[in-house]
């Protein structure tokens, strides 16, 4: 009886037409989001706590989101190039060894501002390469229809698990012993890395005799995405919209701090809200994806981001603002679900790595950028300032970029080439 329960949950939550393989890498991608998560709340704490600076908090932020600005182009090509488990192994060993030596340094009270923020960075490289090439999974062990579906099973666990969840665990084992939540994610994440050590692929396209430069290769993604009106549309709304979230999200832990009065658990529970609503988005994703164009979807998520900015500035009230962060939580999900599915779909395996290098891009130039913008506002004119910049910037770029969202609602939708579908299953 037991057996036929579990046996009805996992079918439940991973069909079987999903494949095994899916299975491995969804259960290693909850693992290594625990992980994750916990950080997502343990860093920025870690951070405050060496300095009150507002400038150096926000610089933290930014030495997270400058490696895949810097890397995520040549992370692209080896993701094209290369075994993609063995890279993503290769690189979960070496994230380990890094937070789990800045968990020593804790420990022994060694670990001063300018030694955090050279961790965070060497730890941004190497999840720049683990993520791209973990984000090119889906599409070779999934068929075409179902990876809408994959993907809603990923992001449920990345909600539930890295933003609901974990943070809460990460503040909690953090006000404990600073060094615990980073020696935890090391575990973790090795704990993912033997669960996709489980997973065989099929080959993505490029031999072993074919030879290119890598100049080469990335001019030819970045010329896909310029070819692709649905993707590059994506891809400059997430430039300019990680811009204006970048600048207010950067000092999330002072405006919680400073605005709502929240402590460290409380800074925890704002992650925790918006994964609730990223749940009850779940929940309806799909009933959403039958009644809303994805041209509508995109318009209705940027205008509840552009609202989430200006609703922040003003309230000072604890319950306003969680409130508020339960909202968004669910427009990112949706948002994120939708975004990832249409590139997937659209993007040839062959080139998965070098387009999501791409995307990345605009991420992270974006989160750089806006990043250093909120720690100055914030600096010279207090924690509220990058919230009121991020929804004057976003006001503008809604109004710029409406009629353009309507190249999402005409992404190609055939299906890919047979020599593109993913292979049965090879465990």
């Amino acid at each position: 009886m037991l057996r036929k329960t579990l046996d009805r949950t996992v079918e439940l939550f991973t069909p079987s037409r999903l494949g095994t393989p899916f299975r491995w890498v969804l259960a290693s991608s909850w693992t290594t989001n625990l992980a994750d998560g916990i950080v997502l709340a343990a860093g920025p704490l870690l951070v405050a706590s060496r300095t009150d600076d507002a400038f150096l908090v926000a610089l933290a932020a930014t030495v997270q989101w400058l490696p895949p600005l810097l890397f995520s182009l040549w992370a692209g090509v080896l993701t094209d190039r290369l075994d993609r488990r063995r890279l993503i192994l290769t690189v979960d060993v070496l994230r380990a060894v890094v937070v789990g030596g800045l968990a020593v340094a804790v420990a022994l009270d060694a670990a001063p501002i300018v030694l955090v923020l050279a961790a965070l960075f060497v730890l941004g490289t190497t999840e720049t390469f683990a993520d791209n090439a973990s984000s090119t999974l889906v599409p070779m062990l999934v068929h075409r229809d179902d990876i809408p579906a994959a993907n809603q099973r990923i992001q449920t666990g990345m909600i539930t698990v890295n933003q609901m969840a974990a943070p809460p665990i990460g503040a909690a084992l953090f006000a404990a012993a600073q060094a615990v939540p980073f020696a935890m994610y090391g575990v973790l994440v090795l704990a993912g890395a033997l669960l996709i050590s489980r997973v065989r692929l099929p080959p993505h396209g490029r031999q072993r005799h074919e030879r290119s430069h890598v100049r080469a290769d990335i001019a030819e993604g970045v010329r896909w995405v310029r070819h692709h009106a649905a993707v590059r549309t994506l891809i400059l709304t997430v430039l300019i919209f990680n811009v204006t979230y970048g600048a207010a999200w950067s000092v999330l832990v002072l405006y919680a701090r400073e605005q709502l009065g929240l402590g460290a658990v409380g800074f925890g529970l704002i992650t925790t809200v918006q994964a609730v609503g990223g749940i009850i988005a779940t929940s309806a994703y799909g009933w959403i994806t039958r009644h809303v164009t994805l041209a509508d979807l995109m318009r209705i998520g940027l205008v509840i981001e552009t609202l989430t900015h200006l609703a922040l500035a003003l309230t000072t009230t604890a319950w306003v603002g969680l409130a508020v962060f339960f909202v968004f939580g669910a427009h990112a999900f949706v948002w994120s679900t939708t975004a990832v599915s249409v590139r997937q779909r659209a993007v040839p395996t062959g080139l998965q790595g070098r387009v999501q290098a791409v995307n990345v891009m605009g991420i992270f130039g974006g989160l750089v950028v806006g990043s250093g913008i909120g720690g100055l506002l914030a600096r010279h004119w207090g924690v509220t300032a990058p919230f009121w910049f991020a929804f004057v910037g976003s006001a503008v770029f809604v109004v710029v970029i409406w009629r353009q969202l309507r190249h999402v609602a005409h992404t190609d939708e055939q299906p890919a080439p047979a020599d593109e579908q993913p292979a049965p299953d090879l465990t």
